[in-house]
């Protein structure tokens, strides 16, 4: 595994609350997802963590089952950082990022959400654009965030999962990583 650059400065403003979410399907999955965690650490304050779930492939669906979990933190980091922080994590981890869209990877980190700002820029979208049709998603997100209400769709995270479908894809697998 490649070593991570150091996280980028915090700023001096105030830390914000995000849900993350994580997910892979190569080498030691579970492994993955716990050095993921681990480097996030580095810029984000990790305070819940969702139960770990096995998870059907969504849209290339010939490649293998992903493990799939959900977290919430605190970080100084703008948007833009986290998501440049969160990247070079997934490359540290051995993602190739040109890789095939929505194909096989060791990790995917996605930001969820990002307290309750909207974005919307060429390189990012929060709340995370595919969210609401993705029960991987959502299953792991109500475990931490059940009540919290989506800045767009101004409906709680439980009532979305509630009404995903393909939540039958999602299997939890352990209570914790």
């Amino acid at each position: 595994m490649a070593e991570l650059t150091p996280p980028p400065s915090p700023s001096s403003s105030p830390a914000v609350t995000v849900y993350l979410a994580l997910g892979g399907n190569m080498g030691d999955r579970a492994a993955n997802l716990a050095e993921a965690i681990r480097r996030l650490g580095e810029a984000v304050e990790i305070d819940a963590q969702s139960a770990l779930y096995e998870t059907a492939p969504m849209y290339v669906t010939d490649q293998p089952a992903f493990l799939n979990m959900a977290v919430r933190g605190t970080t100084r980091l703008d948007p833009a950082a986290l998501l440049r922080f969160l990247k070079g994590i997934e490359e540290s981890l051995g993602r190739d990022l040109g890789g095939l869209r929505f194909g096989p990877r060791p990790i995917d980190v996605d930001i969820l959400l990002y307290a309750d700002r909207v974005v919307t820029e060429p390189e990012l979208e929060i709340p995370h654009p595919r969210m609401a049709e993705r029960a991987f998603v959502l299953c792991p997100l109500a475990d931490i965030a059940a009540g919290i209400v989506h800045p767009v769709l101004n409906r709680r995270i439980d009532a979305l999962c509630d009404a995903v479908p393909g939540r039958e894809t999602v299997v939890r697998i352990a209570e914790t990583l």
